[in-house]
């Protein structure tokens, strides 16, 4: 276990100014555009996207910026205006009733936008959001389908459930509440494991409700442990707890965080699969690693064992630690992205060995949260 020192500050002060300087670069070269993933590096491609989840990151990460450079006391406009330009186009997918993923959109940019300014319009946003999503939970099994199919549960959806508790907290809304915690509970029930691994998709029977089997979409395969989706479930529990102090929820969390460090690498880097075949469990993915830091600080702050609170604390140091001593593409002048060796979706051959956006995103999330703890 690396243990955090005032000589890691230096080292995460500069990775916290290459990532400013290549999402600058990337806003000035490509205007307005929103990427996911690159290809040898560079962001803009017509390689596919599979589905379009990913608008809130980029804005996300300026707000983040914008935020540290308020906390310095170096506060100029430049990122807030980019923020709220790239957020303010994404506005009209509050109604977007097609993608379950509205909160990887408005908790990165209008959440942190509103805790910024408390302007109205934007708690709306985030309200009509939560409602939206809310509208795709299915009464017969208890879940919120996944963009796929009606019967279908992600793990994904931890990370979008939040929306709804924010909904449900600010207006009272106690079915919204009910919806919020319904799905958490079915989807701890069906896709966290006993061991603390998870399973990416849950299929359901929606004539009875009934769970069907644990399936996939991008792990080895339905039985197996996709190291995104543990992550997704390590910092979507966490965030469930906070909003619920449920401590079921805080449970979950805590065994999802202990299986990632149980079987993660030694530098706390994952396989992009935890138990996919040795021999094609040879691929890493950074951005998994990045959620999973982020998920482990946020853990830290809630846990009420403050051994284990400092234990994850310091895991969540030594995971940033190895994304900027291994990952970081600081050294490569061609290089587009911030962070190396993500995965976006092996089967596919989307994004493998890349740059991803919730990679970028979650890396500087991280990062924001090490350099408030030094």
């Amino acid at each position: 276990m690396i243990h955090l020192h005032s000589d890691h500050g230096p080292q995460f002060r500069e990775a916290f100014r290459f990532a400013q300087s290549q999402i600058r670069k990337l806003v000035e070269k490509y205007p307005d555009f929103y990427p996911m993933y690159t290809q040898d590096g560079k962001w803009q491609h017509d390689g596919p996207a599979w589905t379009d989840w990913c608008d809130g990151f980029l804005p996300g990460m300026m707000w983040i910026f914008h935020k540290r450079e308020q906390d310095l006391g170096e506060e100029e406009t430049f990122w807030f205006d980019m923020a709220a330009r790239y957020s303010r186009n994404l506005e009209a997918r509050k109604m977007d009733r097609e993608s379950g993923d509205l909160g990887f959109i408005f908790l990165p940019t209008y959440e942190r936008w509103y805790r910024l300014t408390h302007d109205s319009h934007l708690r709306d946003v985030l309200i009509q959001a939560g409602k939206t999503l809310a509208s795709q939970f299915i009464e017969n099994g208890a879940f919120l389908r996944s963009f796929v199919a009606e019967n279908s549960l992600f793990i994904d959806s931890m990370m979008n459930v939040g929306i709804i508790f924010y909904a449900a907290r600010e207006t009272g809304d106690k079915r919204l509440h009910s919806i919020a915690m319904r799905h958490a509970l079915t989807t701890r029930k069906v896709l966290v494991r006993g061991d603390g691994s998870t399973a990416h998709e849950g299929i359901f029977d929606l004539d009875t409700g009934a769970f069907l089997h644990q399936s996939t979409q991008q792990g080895y395969r339905g039985d197996s442990c996709w190291s995104r989706g543990l992550a997704w479930g390590l910092y979507g529990f966490t965030t469930c707890y906070e909003y619920s102090s449920d401590p079921r929820f805080l449970d979950s969390a805590q065994h999802i965080a202990d299986y990632y460090i149980t079987y993660a690498a030694a530098d706390g880097i994952p396989p992009w699969d935890f138990t996919a075949p040795p021999e094609k469990r040879v691929l890493g993915d950074t951005s998994a690693a990045a959620i999973a830091a982020a998920g482990l600080f946020r853990l830290s702050r809630v846990h009420r064992d403050p051994v284990k609170a400092h234990f994850y604390w310091e895991t969540g140091i030594a995971i940033v630690k190895s994304l900027c001593d291994k990952h970081l593409a600081i050294g490569d002048k061609s290089w587009e992205g911030i962070l190396k060796g993500g995965v976006y979706h092996l089967h596919k051959g989307l994004g493998v060995d890349e740059s991803v956006m919730w990679g970028e995103y979650f890396f500087v999330e991280a990062l924001s949260r090490c350099l408030r703890g030094i």
